[in-house]
């Protein structure tokens, strides 16, 4: 009686065996795999940089935000009752200060007057500046400080002295602050004394030439009455601030008195920011949808190229689930490599341009996450019915067709 022989079992491959086979296949055709993961590559790179310029850019307005605060409010001349141009009181920023949470205020008046650098400028070219008479006290209220030069104080104010914008100056061609440079304001020479540096929660300011109250009333015909004033209140109590200016401001025509927060402009930015976001993700989306279609076409025309190796593998004893996670495995490598290369770029993206803009670099780390998880998702989904039509391949047909 001849014993029975006992059933072959197919070998059993490890985690690393099948990883071998997937590398081997990859290699086969090098410049299709290199860019069937460049297409992955090119989605991931898309949504990290902008994630990460997105992010960065939040930080650094929050960053500009934290530094001039949230607490500055603006109040501004509307319409008279007549629809003329509405004048606020001569004593406002007594009357504001008198509000208890108001820390600081400092007022501001529109000069009717051109501003030239020399009397050879045709009259014409206004560079659309503005001349505004000011206190020496705008500087703390606004929180900023002189580039270049001084600012006006008791003494200049009462003098032919102007401090100018960052965008005045340069407009004017005026490079720092001189005592031997002057201007014309209105016909009168001023002595350039100081240059502003860029004031964010008052662009307005940046293209204007500022005097003192006093000089402006002696030198230019100011009538001393201010268009605008500027405050500061503590932070718990802006909005309460805010509901009383209009009549604190003007008792008499309250509505004739505008009242803005700055820094809302800012953070209706930080809103835009992140709308605009959320459209470049979905293109990012996109992206990355048409390198999975990519990948997945990569592999059914691998499955129809190597059906001679599928039915020898067959035929030696492999087992259809081995095949299956030998293609299913090309898949995700494949993904894998243009994950990390897309997510490297990315970084390198968001990290050259925040840097060639000063700000802060700044990319969370769930999104270097998300798009691993989302580079092995489009693999696995890519190589699933390219793995399951390769472990489907009948031995003799695909030995008799190879």
């Amino acid at each position: 009686m001849t014993p029975s022989r006992p059933a072959l079992r197919p070998a059993r491959l490890g985690p690393l065996d099948v990883l071998r086979l997937s590398l081997s296949g990859l290699r086969a055709k090098p410049m299709r795999a290199v860019l069937s993961a460049a297409g992955i590559s090119i989605g991931i790179a898309a949504m990290v940089a902008v994630m990460g310029i997105s992010t960065s850019s939040r930080a650094e307005l929050q960053a500009t935000l934290d530094t001039l605060g949230t607490n500055l409010l603006h109040v501004e001349a509307g319409e008279s009752l007549t629809g003329g141009a509405a004048k606020l009181p001569t004593g406002v920023t007594g009357m504001v200060r008198r509000v208890p949470p108001v820390t600081d205020a400092s007022a501001v008046g529109t000069v009717d007057a051109k501003v030239y650098r020399s009397d050879l400028i045709p009259k014409e070219e206004t560079n659309a500046l503005e001349v505004a008479a000011t206190h020496p006290d705008l500087l703390a209220t606004l929180g900023v400080r002189t580039s270049s030069g001084i600012w006006l104080n008791q003494a200049t104010g009462r003098y032919p002295a102007v401090v100018l914008g960052s965008a005045a100056a340069r407009r004017l061609g005026v490079v720092r602050a001189d005592p031997d440079v002057q201007i014309l304001i209105g016909g009168r020479s001023f002595t350039v004394i100081g240059i502003l540096e860029p004031v964010v929660l008052a662009p307005e300011l940046n293209s204007s030439a500022l005097v003192g109250f006093k000089a402006a009333q002696q030198n230019l015909g100011f009538d001393g009455h201010p268009t605008a004033v500027y405050l500061r209140a503590e932070e718990h109590a802006v909005n309460d601030v805010r509901n009383v200016l209009a009549r604190t401001v003007n008792p008499e025509q309250p509505d004739g008195v505008r009242v803005a927060r700055p820094s809302d402009a800012l953070a209706a930015k930080l809103a835009a920011d992140e709308a605009f976001t959320g459209l470049l993700l979905g293109i990012g989306a996109v992206a990355l949808l048409v390198g999975g279609i990519g990948v997945a076409n990569t592999m059914v025309i691998a499955v129809l190229e190597r059906r001679g190796e599928i039915g020898l593998r067959r035929a030696l004893g492999a087992t259809r689930g081995q095949v299956r996670n030998q293609f299913f495995t090309e898949s995700l490598v494949l993904s894998g490599l243009g994950g990390c290369g897309g997510a490297v770029l990315g970084l390198l993206i968001t990290t050259g341009y925040a840097e060639h803009r000063g700000w802060p670099v700044a990319l969370p780390a769930t999104a270097v996450l998300a798009a691993a998880a989302g580079t092995l998702v489009i693999g696995a989904v890519a190589g699933l019915y390219p793995a399951m039509r390769a472990a489907r391949v009948s031995p003799t047909v695909a030995l008799a067709s190879g």
